[in-house]
């Protein structure tokens, strides 16, 4: 007698994770995990073959994790970086040393050593306050996980070998797990646990598929090939639906499909106020792939493309012919608009495995970035002859981050002189005249503006760094995060001086922060005078809707009103006074139509 339960409507609430409704089979992707083991002594003599035994589950799932990595599809490279951190924390000796103890000490079982050092560790970081901190439990299970199946010869579910139209049932899914999936044929999830700022959502997020997680017996609830309702929206899962409930969600199901198709369409509209300003809406990318996804929303071009991530999760620094391909890959697909390549921006909150560089107290005011890279003038040069390479086929301008003095512009202008001579010797194709641009992030260059202004041909105003330099603000610290605002009166004023010495000196000023796309700052940034915004693909529909709502001349002068107010209170207060109901409007088509 199967133990199914009858097939009646059940209704389960969760946590929307993913806008967006689908409707088809589940799929149940769940396994023992780190809790089912059994413990067993050991004599001496078998100790160190045990700690070996573990020691090669280890390698085992690194290797597993570097391969992952290597495939990991085009959708979901911008969040490779959790899988880096889950690498990370094999070598921790908090997990991989307390477990190589416990077996020596106790003589235990590598499962059994494993498991206890887990429950230690999750408790530990679940008793926590700090989300942050908290949410490292996760990582923690996810990455023991891994191992265990090694360790008990467990075969790990492959979800990039479903090959049928499903919808994914789990207690979890890993980072390594969720960045396999094809989308051709995952429709989307369901998960016991996680919350809307998860590893899970944030992919289920960026795949645009629905999700709903936080389901605490979903696993129990729902059995495999069961035909569900998932509306991410509501925060909603409907199991064995009837044909009106099946009905009502199809026809919900097509109102939503058609506001993001008339959010798409009106992507395409340019960008420009009521009053006849243009202006240039871009994406922010990390990898070639994303361009397309700043193309699917409209996006006049790339306004910062980060280089990084080809740096990292690898043993040695790309080579000239894989960074170019790379960038070739880009300016091909956009050959006509402008596509900003920021040079290397690595240490500070990234870094590079294979350096062996000192150790930093404090790497956010360390080497990194430009200083990094004249610190490093061969890697430097080699990137710098890539993007010259690459220039050739479009619209290419080089973005210099962390620029805190003259005389790093100066010495990178003198880098980029060296690596055109080399090529012209080389005999190899390139593109000598590109606009050379300076990342407005911290105070210094904010006060030297107008001396930087002759020395450069655009500004790009980063407004994380600069936000953070400014405020000596830690947004990652929970203690301070409060503090941390774009609508800061000394922030504003900070912008409003950079505009003011580019436009005297008469080179553009565009911005590539976080704050370019925030609907309440739209106003404030049109009033200044940025003709550019670069931002997070998904958030251009909105900012160019929004940007149609607004006429440049008022803008200026509400600017002005902005920039006398003395809290960030008072200038959101103001904001939304004057343009409220237009945000509100526009960011709530935009919600519903999955885009925000």
């Amino acid at each position: 007698m199967s133990s199914k339960q009858p097939e009646h409507e059940i209704v389960l609430r969760g946590i929307g994770g993913s806008p967006g409704i689908c409707i088809g089979k589940a799929y149940l992707v769940d396994k023992g995990g780190v809790d089912v083991v059994r413990k067993y002594r050991l004599a001496a003599d078998k100790l160190e073959a045990e700690m070996n035994r573990f020691k090669e589950a280890v390698q085992k799932a690194k290797d597993e994790l570097h391969n992952i990595l290597a495939d990991t599809p085009e959708e979901l490279r911008d969040h490779a970086r959790i899988l880096e951190s889950h690498l990370i924390l094999l070598k921790d000796k908090m997990l991989y040393g307390r477990t190589i103890e416990i077996i020596e000490k106790e003589q235990v079982n590598a499962d059994w050593a494993l498991k206890k050092t887990v429950d230690r560790l999750r408790n530990m970081f679940e008793s926590m306050s700090d989300p942050y901190l908290k949410a490292r439990a996760v990582d923690i299970v996810h990455v023991s996980e891994r191992i265990m199946d090694h360790l008990t010869g467990d075969e790990r579910i492959d979800i990039g070998k479903i090959e049928k139209r499903v919808i994914l049932v789990a207690s979890d899914l890993t980072p390594a797990e969720t960045s396999q999936i094809q989308l051709e044929w995952i429709m989307g999830f369901v998960t016991a646990r996680g919350g809307r700022t998860s590893h899970t959502s944030i992919i289920a997020r960026s795949l645009q598929i629905p999700a709903v997680l936080g389901i605490e017996n979903a696993t129990k609830i729902i059995h495999n090939d069961d035909i569900i309702i998932v509306d991410g929206t509501a925060g909603v899962v409907v199991v064995n639906p009837s044909e009106k409930t099946l009905l009502d969600a199809s026809n919900k199901m097509s109102l939503y499909e058609a506001r993001r198709a008339r959010m798409a369409r009106e992507s395409r509209v340019v960008a420009e106020t009521t009053d006849g300003v243009r202006l240039e809406v871009m994406g922010n990318i990390e990898l070639p792939e994303e361009v397309v996804s700043v193309i699917d929303y409209g996006g006049d071009g790339i306004g910062l493309y980060r280089t990084e991530f080809q740096y990292l999760a690898r043993k040695s620094f790309p080579s000239e012919d894989e960074m170019y391909e790379k960038y070739k890959d880009v300016v091909d697909v956009m050959p006509d608009k402008p596509v900003t390549i920021r040079t290397l921006d690595i240490n500070g909150d990234k870094a590079l495995a294979y350096t062996n560089g000192e150790y930093e107290a404090n790497p956010a005011l360390g080497l990194r970035a430009i200083r990094y890279c004249l610190r490093k003038p061969e890697v430097f040069k080699t990137q710098l002859r890539a993007i010259m390479r690459a220039a050739v086929y479009g619209n290419v301008r080089i973005l210099v981050p962390m620029i805190s003095c003259l005389e790093e512009i100066i010495a990178t202008r003198q880098l980029l002189e060296e690596a055109a001579a080399s090529l012209e010797k080389d005999g190899v194709e390139f593109n000598p005249d590109l606009p050379l641009g300076l990342m407005i992030e911290v105070p210094s260059t904010v006060i030297m503006a107008d001396r930087f202004a002759r020395e450069v041909d655009f500004f790009s105003i980063g407004t994380n760094d600069l936000i953070q330099y400014s405020m000596a603000i830690d947004r990652g610290n929970r203690l301070v995060a409060h503090l941390y605002s774009h609508l800061k009166p000394p922030v504003l004023k900070l912008l409003d001086m950079v505009c003011q010495a580019a436009h005297a000196n008469h080179i553009p000023v565009y911005m590539c922060g976080e704050m370019a796309s925030d609907p309440l700052c739209t106003p404030f940034l049109i009033g200044l005078g940025i003709r550019e915004l670069s931002m997070n693909p998904g958030s251009i529909p909105v900012v160019k809707k929004i940007i149609r709502r607004l006429d440049s001349r008022q803008a200026r002068a509400f600017k002005n009103m902005l920039l006398e107010q003395g809290s960030a209170e008072e200038v959101e207060s103001m904001i939304r006074k004057e343009y409220g109901d237009m945000l509100d409007e526009i960011i709530d088509n935009g919600k519903e139509a999955g885009v925000i």
